[in-house]
């Protein structure tokens, strides 16, 4: 699987894993050099609190289009350590 952002691959992998049709990316997977902590998070009730980066790619942000779950609770613990995608960042395989 890819993660594309304006038509760089910003994260590749073979160990996706697909939680409500989002596929996670091992954290080791990504290109670091475009990812940006972002402030914003959100709850779920059965994953745990989710925390953004934004990915920027030749100088264009896309804010919070990456999420993980850094202390997820233990009905997501198979997403620990891993980065799913939405908006701007397409998935293919």
């Amino acid at each position: 699987m890819k993660a594309i952002c304006n038509g760089q691959i910003i994260a590749e992998s073979e160990e996706t894993v697909v939680v409500e049709g989002n596929h996670y990316f091992p954290r080791a997977s990504l290109a670091v050099e475009f990812f940006t902590d972002s402030k914003t998070t959100s709850i779920c009730p059965w994953k745990g609190t989710a925390h953004y980066l934004n990915v920027v790619v030749d100088g264009e942000t896309e804010a919070d289009a990456a999420w993980h779950y850094p202390d997820p609770k233990p009905s997501a613990a198979e997403i620990s350590d891993r980065v799913a995608f939405w908006g701007a960042v397409e998935v293919l395989s």
